[in-house]
């Protein structure tokens, strides 16, 4: 971890990143002013890319979510989900919201980091295929070249007027450098579960994000994926963070948006299977590259495809891979529980 994070050094750093005025841990814009509580309710207007005390206080932009033991998984929902047994959750901080452009560009001006796509020179894009043609399996991803998490489509592409949405194409250890520099983690499985459930139960996998009265309450593809996005939500990609209704925890875009990043490796189903799982025993220790669990799901899963915005929902992502649908959020442990 970099020590001097705590420094004005690295809040001069981060006005000139991100084009933010800092001043005693408050943030606005500098040509509109202002700044928002991290106790207040957010919206996509309100919310400008960089929580205030970011850069001060160790807690800047998270809530503290209290212990509990609850079961991951669920029976409703697909193979890998189903619960293995009870954990214990020890009581952390996690971000309220998904890390936004303007947070990791500071963390980048402050330590000159270089993301893996950057050095690899590209990235996996969505892409709605041509209706006109037959639909091939993931014929809508692309690995583009200059795709980065500055250049989120392409080259062509830019992050003006996108400060405070998720910041996308980074890799777990892309992630796990930013949170290092905060003296953060990821979170794990099962904290990020925990969090998302916000007090609640599981969701039922034919349940669609909507409230009582039929609202929309994350973004995700409504519509025929991949053809057609009716845009209920209000978007065809990525939002802003924290334009939808917050969890029980007061947490936003817990599902939807983009898939976040966790640190426990994938390893199959929850629940083993009838034989238990003796390769197990010839397994080697963890790799760096191993594939990780992914949560929340993104903008990209619908009704008809995917179903994956939901607390329990898990998938495999390739630890080296940045994708236009996959970001992160930290945790901080808690001194009390």
């Amino acid at each position: 971890m970099t020590k001097g994070y705590w420094t004005t050094g690295i809040l001069a750093a981060l006005s000139v990143a991100t084009g933010f005025l800092i001043s005693d841990g408050v943030m606005g814009n500098v040509s509109a002013g202002g700044s928002h509580s991290s106790d207040t309710v957010l919206s996509c207007d309100a919310v400008d890319g960089v929580p205030e005390g970011f850069g001060k206080d160790p807690h800047a932009g998270m809530k503290r979510i209290p212990a509990g033991v609850f079961t991951p998984g669920t029976h409703s929902g697909y193979p890998d989900e189903q619960p293995a047994g009870a954990v214990q959750v020890d009581a952390f901080w996690i971000d309220r919201t998904e890390v936004t452009n303007a947070q990791f560009a500071a963390f980048v001006s402050a330590t000159g980091y270089v993301t893996e796509a950057e050095r690899d020179g590209g990235a996996v894009v969505f892409r709605a295929p041509p209706q006109d043609k037959p639909l091939e399996y993931n014929g809508w991803w692309h690995y583009r070249e200059g795709a980065d998490w500055r250049h989120p489509e392409g080259p062509d592409s830019d992050l003006e007027g996108r400060k405070n949405h998720p910041v996308v194409n980074v890799t777990l250890a892309d992630a796990k450098a930013y949170a290092d520099w905060l003296g953060r983690t990821l979170p794990t499985e099962s904290q990020w579960e925990w969090a998302a459930l916000g007090g609640g139960d599981p969701e039922l996998l034919e349940r669609e994000p909507k409230d009582a009265a039929g609202q929309v309450t994350a973004n995700y593809w409504q519509g025929v994926f991949p053809f057609m996005n009716t845009e209920d939500d209000g978007f065809v990609s990525r939002a802003p963070v924290g334009c939808f209704p917050a969890n029980g925890y007061g947490l936003y875009d817990m599902i939807g948006n983009v898939w976040e990043w966790t640190v426990d490796p994938y390893r199959g189903p929850r629940q083993e299977h009838g034989l238990g799982q003796p390769e197990a025993l010839i397994a080697g220790p963890e790799q760096d590259l191993d594939p990780r669990v992914i949560k929340g799901g993104s903008f990209l899963c619908a009704t008809d495809f995917c179903v994956r915005y939901r607390a329990a929902a898990r998938h495999p992502q390739d630890a080296d891979l940045g994708v236009t649908h996959l970001g992160f959020r930290t945790v901080l442990a808690s001194t009390e529980n």
